[in-house]
């Protein structure tokens, strides 16, 4: 977690010279591999100069398939959201993709994904971190991405914190998951559409030209 320090993700981060040397340890990550129904397949994207870093909840099984991080109709509806097309959301330079679990954690019985492995982003994420030192602006897509980077705010719902955002903005944005099932959420919260969207992209496109 952001400014924590010590823990697993320090002792693999003592001997990193580079950006590049932390992925590939990340890539080879098989810390979770036996409660991973596909086994693993961590997918991260991050580069030292990345203005923009999004984190979302975990891959699906078309982003597993693919190793493209929200390769999917959710990260469809996510680049409608911020006004970016493929090529500046995939750009490694300006836009970081970090999920709280970089692989596939399978289904729930109930159906739905699991949530993401705990183990993942205490292992990972403050290494990446240190690594970013260009980031101006967050966005923290889910319920569990907000609950590790608002810990302050770990008890509101998930409308609370979105509905919320200019306390936070610019810097650190919440937004509901862009998921199918959020429909109804979003139909039942219009100033999501009208007043939080249009603000987040004026931002994005003052930060990423």
């Amino acid at each position: 977690m952001p400014g924590a320090r010590g823990g697993p993700a320090a002792l693999f981060a003592d001997d990193m010279t580079s950006l590049d040397a932390l992925l590939r340890q990340i890539g080879a990550c098989r810390h979770c591999q036996d409660h991973l129904p596909l086994g693993a397949n961590p997918v991260v994207r991050a580069s030292a100069s990345a203005a923009l870093l999004i984190i979302g909840q975990a891959p699906g099984t078309r982003v597993h398939e693919t190793s493209i991080p929200w390769n999917d109709a959710s990260g469809q509806r996510l680049r409608d959201w911020l006004g970016l097309s493929p090529e500046v959301f995939y750009d490694e330079s300006k836009v970081a993709l970090m999920p709280m679990g970089f692989c596939y954690p399978g289904r729930l019985a109930a159906g739905g994904d699991a949530p993401p492995r705990p183990e993942c982003a205490p292992l990972w994420h403050q290494a990446l971190l240190d690594c970013m030192l260009e980031l101006r602006m967050t966005l923290l897509v889910g319920q569990y991405a907000q609950r590790a980077y608002m810990p302050e705010r770990k008890t509101w719902s998930l409308t609370q914190r979105v509905e919320a955002w200019q306390d936070s903005a610019p810097r650190l944005w919440p937004l509901p998951h862009p998921s199918w099932r959020s429909t109804a959420w979003l139909k039942k919260h219009p100033w999501f559409h009208e007043t939080l969207l249009p603000a987040l992209r004026a931002e994005i496109a003052d930060l990423l030209p």
